[in-house]
């Protein structure tokens, strides 16, 4: 089968096609299919032209326009449709309903119906978040709020299937008219071998330092959690764990990690945390293998209900023991008390009694780490999953 993949923005600065819409192209790849991924990098213009091969997949950065007000969307748009259709073409993949993947669905959408194209293209799009969600926080203009809501509704209802990462997600999107039929559940993954060493690594971690001192993980972009619930769950820990330190891994789109060390030395706190900032992919088992466990805060918000986290997913396959909010897709990736610990939301006396616990008693760190990384490869790894998207591109 021949598959067109197409992205919304450049495939490094934001997760979605890096850490989804590659791993899939990966993955149905190496099952035989022919595989393209379109990336418009708007957001990366110095990727611009650049063509490479990736596991099979060859990703195309497609040239930018000049940068004039309504042409630069318009010609982005219709060169991302022809790069689809220059060569056979049986299944257009569309990732995210919005934007230029959600125009590049639209154009193609009319061009099948006006006969412009084969009558057996199928037209799938992936939904990862609740695009809607995000009005209230990204800076859109009132024009794209009410045209982005607009492009999600439609998308959904003109895809011959819709691809969905989480739960809360089939609900959504069968709310919105689609039928049941039409919508395959395909939460984010991981490669079976990732993170394999990584256990090997903490125990030998574990030996170099005082039994006393343990490290917590905070491995975040800092969005699906209010920064003043880190300060109350870390000093509701050291109240009762003096020697506790909090490695934060991450960095936020908007210097969130900033404002976090600013409330963490208010309180008094500050030189019991580390920040490392943003860490390359290669580098994240250095930091994995030497926590204790991680925190996984996630407020009960709508995007925090529809998403599905890479970074749960990664600390889990790592065999991180985890204490996360119940909230969506979590509850899907950990089962309390045997991969992991799930608290109720926002529960921040809750949050600090799990993580108590979990630090008491190093043979049930051990069991859950073990418990996690184990579930995460036998359900959620990419060649397993990758089956069900197989099937949203066969079925009529």
């Amino acid at each position: 089968m021949n598959v067109a993949v197409v992205g919304t923005f450049g495939l490094y600065r934001k997760g979605t096609m890096r850490a989804r819409a590659l791993p899939l192209a990966c993955a149905l790849a190496a099952r035989g299919h022919t595989v393209r991924v379109l990336i418009p990098p708007w957001d990366s213009p110095h990727e611009a032209g650049r063509t490479q091969m990736h596991d099979g997949v060859q990703v195309i950065h497609v040239n930018l326009p000049p940068r004039l007000p309504g042409f630069f969307h318009i010609w982005l748009t219709l060169y991302l449709v022809q790069k689809a259709l220059a060569l056979p073409v049986d299944v257009v993949h569309c990732f995210k309903p919005k934007a230029y993947a959600g125009l590049t669905h639209f154009v193609l959408w009319w061009l099948r119906l006006a006969g412009l194209t084969k009558r057996q293209l199928r037209l799938v799009v992936d939904e990862d978040d609740w695009e809607q969600a995000w009005n209230d926080l990204e800076a859109y203009s009132p024009v794209q709020k009410r045209f982005f809501a607009w492009q999600e509704v439609w998308g959904l209802r003109h895809a011959d299937a819709t691809t969905v990462a989480s739960r809360e997600l089939v609900r959504l999107a069968t709310q919105t008219g689609v039928p049941s039929d039409r919508v395959f559940y395909v939460p984010n993954g991981v490669w079976p071998d990732a993170f394999a060493h990584c256990a090997a690594r903490r125990v030998a971690a574990y030996k170099e330092r005082p039994y006393d001192a343990p490290i917590l993980l905070l491995y975040s972009r800092f969005l699906e959690f209010r920064l003043e619930r880190i300060v109350r769950i870390f000093e509701h820990v050291v109240a009762r764990q003096p020697r506790a330190h909090l490695l934060v891994v991450g960095k936020g789109l908007h210097g969130e990690e900033v404002e976090l060390a600013g409330l963490l030395r208010q309180a008094g706190l500050a030189e019991k945390a580390t920040f490392t900032g943003w860490v390359a992919y290669e580098r994240l088992t250095d930091y994995f293998a030497t926590a204790d466990m991680a925190l996984f805060p996630f407020d009960d918000t709508l995007i925090n209900r529809t998403k599905c986290s890479v970074k749960l997913v990664e600390l889990l396959a790592a065999g991180v023991p985890v204490v996360a909010d119940a909230v969506g897709q979590n509850s899907e990736y950990i089962l309390d008390g045997e991969n992991g610990l799930l608290v109720q939301p926002e529960d921040d006396h809750a949050f600090g009694e799990a993580v108590l616990s979990l630090l008491r008693d190093e043979p049930l760190r051990a069991r859950l780490g073990t418990a996690a990384a184990q579930r995460i490869r036998e359900h959620f790894a990419w060649p397993r999953l990758v089956v069900e998207v197989e099937r949203a591109y066969c079925t009529r």
